[in-house]
């Protein structure tokens, strides 16, 4: 039986907790200077960020001696209850929300993770992944370090209090955590008196500055700030230590400008709510104009523009808005369903889409559609959408993807599979086409990637798309890709049911 007791670790007792690998998450954390209850403006800040994980959560907080916790699996609204959040005050809190991708789905995997070390307790909220954590680990565990999890979340703990031992301050000891470890990271530290917030060098994660009165707030997105009444103050930027304390708030940037920037696309494509900021980027604007690239790309006759609820409905109003089709409802979601794209095993996100969306014959029927969704990963989903609409009355189905491609896996974060469960790097278009039972098919171009943009300037990361890596890949990533070099073969006759 899971105990879901409220945990307190002191000065005097230590603590560690974990997630794991090859996971997207998001993260929000206050240092409170106001009158404000921390634990609830956590609370609502991952009610907001609750598209970024949806299989577990938690809340630390810290008065400058204890740290309280609370986690477990499921939604936030349903982890957490009033009596939960009373016991959950102080002065500066963190939370976290989570979805795996490798291993247990487990309550011992959720985050925030709180260890106990020389310096007292430190709270970690991570989003993102090491490149480099199997060989930080198998390093560390030679020296005689023992590990509670197998998890980069503990690796970068471990390098973190290592770090602060022989450093005069947590955020030093940061500082030297960028230049040990590898890969993605947006990352909140709560120590006993400081809300600490860092990004990456590349910048792969967002995380962003709000404030509201005197209090700050870290958060992955721009809309969990719009949640708690705090404003908008600016991105973290790729690099950056972002450091909280009685004092206020003050910046190192000693990490900036040394890396090329390559913010995670798949962020305006797909993970991030429409309506968040990124990089001063309107999130809905940016998909709006992928649907009208492809618009352009790929135009076709038809009577209706439909979107697949929800990350497809911005892009098909900017195919409808570039075509001149009309655009309308053509899907209709079950609410309390989750995205069957995070689900964490196959099985999930079949039985998922069964029930996640049904069509509205009404708009449909006996007519020519353009389903414009984000992305085609393993093919399961477009297929059974497709069903769908025949079976409602669709004349014809043509499929456009506000996306390029999945050619390869990603290892910054995100859940792209290795090559083999990707069906665009088994069969030819022409051959995905007749296995989701399509009209047609397009996809978004790899050279449209930087109109997404809207002309910010910054560089991104399309690995999954292109193979170009901004990091180089340990070996047994290398390793990885080579045993998943395939062939182009026929497809199998998938049946829908």
């Amino acid at each position: 039986m899971i105990d879901k007791r409220i945990e307190t670790i002191s000065d005097t007792a230590g603590y560690s907790d974990n997630d794991e690998l090859k996971e997207e998450c998001g993260v929000f954390g206050i240092y409170n200077n106001d009158d404000l209850d921390s634990g609830r403006v956590v609370y609502y800040g991952l009610f907001s960020l609750q598209h970024r994980g949806q299989e577990s959560c938690g809340i630390a907080v810290t008065d400058d001696t204890v740290v309280k916790q609370y986690k477990d699996m499921g939604l936030v609204p349903d982890v957490f209850n009033s009596d939960i959040l009373d016991n959950l005050t102080g002065k500066i809190a963190v939370g976290h929300v989570r979805y795996s991708t490798a291993g247990g789905s487990i309550r011992q995997n959720s985050q925030p993770l709180v260890s106990r070390y020389l310096k007292g307790a430190l709270t970690i909220s991570h989003n993102g992944n090491l490149v480099n954590a199997l060989q930080l680990r198998e390093k560390f565990e030679n020296e005689g370090f023992i590990f509670q999890t197998t998890i980069d979340t503990e690796v970068i703990a471990y390098v973190i209090a290592r770090e602060r031992v022989k450093n005069p301050s947590i955020e030093e000891a940061i500082s030297r955590m960028m230049d040990i470890v590898e890969g993605s990271y947006a990352l909140l530290v709560m120590s006993p008196k400081k809300l600490i917030g860092c990004r990456d060098p590349r910048g792969i994660r967002p995380l962003v500055i709000g404030k509201r009165g005197n209090s700050y707030i870290l958060s992955s997105e721009s809309c969990a700030l719009d949640s708690v009444g705090a404003e908008f103050v600016r991105d973290v930027e790729p690099g950056e230590i972002v450091v909280i304390d009685e004092t206020g708030l003050h910046s190192i940037k000693t990490h900036c400008g040394k890396k090329k920037t390559a913010l995670c696309i798949f962020e305006l494509i797909y993970f991030a709510r429409p309506d968040s900021y990124i990089e001063g980027i309107s999130v809905y604007e940016s998909r709006k104009e992928a649907g009208r690239q492809l618009a352009l790309e790929h135009p076709v006759d038809a009577d209706l523009v439909i979107g697949v609820p929800d990350s497809g409905i911005d892009a098909a109003i900017g195919y409808s808005e570039q075509s001149g089709i009309p655009y309308g409802k053509g899907l209709v979601k079950n609410r309390y369903i989750g995205r069957t794209f995070i689900s964490p095993t196959q099985s999930a996100r079949e039985d998922g889409v069964k029930i996640k969306l049904n069509a509205l014959r009404s708009a449909v029927e006996g007519k020519r559609i353009i389903m414009v969704d984000d992305s085609i990963v393993r093919g399961t989903t477009v297929a059974r959408l497709v069903k769908i609409l025949r079976n409602a009355g669709a004349k014809e189905v043509h499929m456009r993807v506000s996306s390029p491609p999945f050619m390869w896996p990603c290892y910054y974060g995100t859940d792209v599979p290795t090559r083999d469960k990707l069906i665009a790097c088994r069969y030819s278009l022409d051959e995905i086409a007749d296995v989701a039972g399509v009209d047609s098919l397009g996809y978004l171009g790899i050279d449209k990637l930087e109109s997404l943009k809207l002309g910010a300037d910054f560089g991104h990361c399309d690995a999954c798309f292109t193979g170009n890596y901004p990091t180089e890949l340990p070996p047994v990533h290398e390793e990885e890709e080579k045993d998943n070099e395939i062939e182009i073969r026929k497809p199998p006759k998938f049946t829908i049911l």
